[in-house]
């Protein structure tokens, strides 16, 4: 089940790359994963909390912006490549499976980048617009990552 999980934070990251920090963060502090120990411990503090919580808000207001850039340019696909794995590591971390929930967290964040650029550009010519594409999207990231961190 956790390499499921893993896969799909790292969706999620694709989606919107801060959204999945910021619920690994919370399932962390909240005692859902128990990160102690490990070298992303520090995601179960109140300040990772904090600063990821206000990131994931801030990036789904400016993910609507129409200068905000392609998530498919360099350094957008490798910031959501990166959280992908922090969070898939994260989540293999309470199982001892670190490296694979890495792996498949990139997997999953190429699959979320790729797969939710498409389908927001089939939902906006759908909508006539783009911000009614962006905010199902928004909608659809928020939704799993708490269904991910709630299934813990």
């Amino acid at each position: 089940m956790l390499y499921l999980l893993a896969l799909f934070i790292g969706i999620v990251a694709g989606l919107r790359a801060m959204t999945a920090p910021a619920a690994i963060s919370w399932a962390a502090w909240l005692g859902l994963l128990d990160l102690s120990g490990s070298w992303i411990s520090f995601l179960a503090s109140p300040w990772a909390v904090g600063i990821l919580s206000v990131l994931a808000l801030a990036e789904l207001v400016t993910d609507q912006l129409p200068s905000t850039p392609s998530r498919k340019v360099p350094q957008q696909f490798g910031g959501r490549i990166v959280t992908g794995a922090v969070c898939g590591a994260a989540l293999g971390i309470a199982s001892g499976f670190w490296i694979a929930g890495l792996v498949l967290g990139v997997a999953g964040a190429v699959l979320g980048t790729l797969g939710g650029a498409a389908a927001r550009q089939r939902l906006a010519a759908g909508f006539g617009r783009d911000l009614p594409a962006g905010l199902v999207e928004d909608a659809v990231a928020i939704l799993a990552a708490l269904a991910i961190v709630w299934s813990l």
